[in-house]
């Protein structure tokens, strides 16, 4: 008897000790994401290992593809595309990723286990039950011959959350160490620990609003907030921005492309000042709103991880900067790790969908339990 329990006991410790292997062995994901400023794909080769309760990533390669004007032009009118020309352009923007991910891995001959794609959102509606991002599963399964991961958002709203913001489960795992962690992209989002739990919410306009003025005198961004830094801050616009009742509303909370050109854009359009004016007054109204969100989220003192394409913005930076108190300092990372946070944290987000562990958390979104989202698709 006493042989077979010392053979159990080896057993139990000969498996235990391959399990703890297998958590090591890294995972190698290419994680894709595509933004609502239409600024093109962020593509992030990463190798995730998870040893004990810790999850670590290593940034290898990466990418960032701006879009063809013809491309830009087709998903900036999805909104407003009939229900055939969504499902084809779905199809085709499934196979243009897929070409962007061959010639990805190509390059570097890639070893790859897993795609995890967020795609790219054309309707973000949950209150009404209902969120669409486009860029075919299929099609990118088919096209690399990679298993791949799309459709994060979905089953999060089916169990009454906002489906955003979705980095959080990042932000926890990844970037633990902040108080507070900010991407501003097309839209500014927060996330930070209260009582024991991630919050997180988008917060408004971000580089959306900014990219939208800086096209109209011709350039695709206002680099460095050079523009901004220019004009002068129109204190009627300032005040109507302030006052949209988005500010007012208590988290769970998200937004999207239809909120900016809905109740963002008209103020702007309206307004009579030079587009440097406008450019200063958006950033003005941008860093008051964070400061505002910061200040709430850290009471006392703490570091805030910055990133997003909005972080190049010294203009915005310092405006943030001086709105907040000095006890609440901003960290701006590695150029890499600023581009492309979001497309790493999309990759673990794949990697816990096959896990089947959740990636989706119920205290950022407000649904009524964690889920583990996302789509599978076989080549």
């Amino acid at each position: 008897m006493g042989l077979k329990i010392l053979a159990s006991k080896h057993l139990f410790l000969w498996v235990l000790k391959q399990i703890c292997n297998m958590q090591t062995q890294p995972v190698k994901v290419i994680g894709l994401m595509s933004g609502t400023s239409l600024d093109g794909i962020d593509l992030a080769y990463v190798y995730f290992t998870y040893s004990g309760s810790n999850w670590a990533y290593s940034l290898l390669h990466y990418k960032s593809i701006s879009y063809p004007k013809a491309w830009e032009q087709k998903l900036r009118e999805a909104v407003v595309a009939s229900a055939e020309e969504l499902i084809k352009l779905d199809v085709d923007y499934g196979r243009f990723l897929g070409r962007q991910l061959t010639d990805f891995i190509a390059e570097h001959n890639l070893e790859v286990d897993l795609i995890a794609s967020h795609g790219h959102t054309v309707f973000h509606q949950p209150h009404r039950g209902f969120t669409r991002q486009i860029g075919g599963g299929q099609e990118l399964a088919s096209a690399t011959g990679i298993k791949t991961i799309t459709n994060f958002r979905a089953k999060d709203i089916v169990h009454g959350g906002q489906g955003a913001p979705l980095v959080p489960i990042g932000d926890q795992l990844l970037f633990g160490q902040y108080e507070a962690c900010v991407n501003l992209g097309g839209i500014a989002n927060v996330s930070f620990r209260q009582q024991g739990k991630r919050i997180a919410f988008d917060v408004g306009m971000a580089n959306m609003v900014l990219n939208y003025l800086a096209n109209q005198v011709g350039v695709p961004f206002d680099d460095s907030g050079k523009l901004a830094r220019k004009g002068t801050v129109c204190a009627k616009l300032l005040e109507k921005l302030n006052k949209l009742p988005y500010y007012q509303l208590p988290y769970p909370k998200s937004t999207g492309y239809e909120w900016f050109t809905a109740e963002v854009k008209p103020l702007v359009d309206a307004s009579q000042v030079s587009v440097n004016d406008k450019l200063a007054t958006c950033v003005e109204h941008e860093a008051y709103q964070l400061a505002q969100v910061l200040q709430t989220a850290i009471p006392q003192s703490g570091q805030v991880l910055l990133t997003g394409g909005g972080a190049f913005n010294t203009f915005l930076v310092e405006r943030l900067t001086h709105y907040l108190p000095a006890a609440i300092q901003l960290v701006l990372p590695a150029p890499e790790i600023i581009n492309f946070k979001e497309a790493i944290i999309f990759g673990l987000m794949g990697v816990l969908r096959l896990q089947n562990k959740p990636n989706c958390l119920a205290s950022v979104t407000g649904a009524s339990k964690d889920v583990s989202g996302g789509v599978v698709y076989w080549p």
